[in-house]
């Protein structure tokens, strides 16, 4: 099991409300998991958490192992997304002229499929090609854990498009495990394999895609069946109040 999450309740110590209340998660290796919510249902620090982040105890375990006090799980995890402020007046070509131990045809091929140009300047680039050069670097290494936060936001079609393809190919040939969270669902229908769905710091659902019957339903109607269910998910708990 790559992930093994038993009744997990986490708060931040500016706050006394929990951002997690009570979460419990079992995922398997190869999986390529979507994790959805609302705004502030807790995406992020479940991720963060599962990175080693955020100080927990041994009710989390990723790949055997305690998330927080394990440091060997740095070079076997990867959490990417959120801000990069990498700004110095450094060329893209410097620093990958530093990363060791990189098998330089995944690094040529990452860097043709974000569409990075070596002579960019860190602290002249766009939000968009910051994010590519963030992706490079995570991804120069194979990880047994993907933690993806939000990863294409700033990315154009061709570049989502390509990198959930060697997102799969990761998963497909290495058994990389990925939970992605994201608010994007175009062509994520047939790319996830799993869907953890948070509501105010519960897990209300985690399921393969496959056995969620509202989504088997929705595919025979629409096109894009995955938007329309979580869409109608989010407006449901909204007006319960559940958010």
């Amino acid at each position: 099991m790559v992930i093994d999450v038993a009744n997990l309740h986490f708060a931040y110590r500016s706050s006394k409300r929990e951002v997690l209340a009570g979460v419990d998660l079992r995922v398997e290796a190869g999986k390529r998991v979507l994790v959805i919510g609302a705004n502030g249902a807790g995406k992020t620090t479940l991720l963060r958490i599962l990175a080693g982040k955020h100080l927990v105890d041994d009710s989390v375990r990723v790949l055997g192992r305690s998330a927080f006090h394990d440091p060997d799980l740095s070079t076997r995890v990867e959490l990417l997304g959120g801000r990069f402020p990498f700004d110095v007046d450094l060329r893209v070509e410097e620093i990958l002229a530093h990363q060791r131990d990189v098998d330089p045809a995944r690094r040529d091929h990452l860097i043709e499929l974000l569409g990075v140009d070596l002579d960019w300047h860190m602290h002249a680039i766009s939000d968009g090609q910051r994010r590519r050069v963030q992706l490079l670097l995570g991804l120069l290494r194979p990880r047994e854990l993907l933690l993806l936060d939000e990863i294409t936001t700033d990315l154009d079609l061709i570049a989502r498009q390509d990198l959930l393809t060697f997102l799969r190919q990761e998963t497909d040939v290495r058994k990389t495990t990925i939970l992605y969270a994201t608010h994007i669902f175009d062509t994520l229908d047939t790319w996830a394999t799993d869907l953890i769905y948070l509501v105010a710091g519960r897990v209300i659902l985690a399921s393969p895609l496959a056995e969620i019957a509202e989504l088997n339903e929705l595919r025979k109607k629409h096109t894009s069946p995955l938007v329309h269910l979580v869409e109608s998910w989010l407006r449901r708990d909204r007006a319960s109040g559940s958010e």
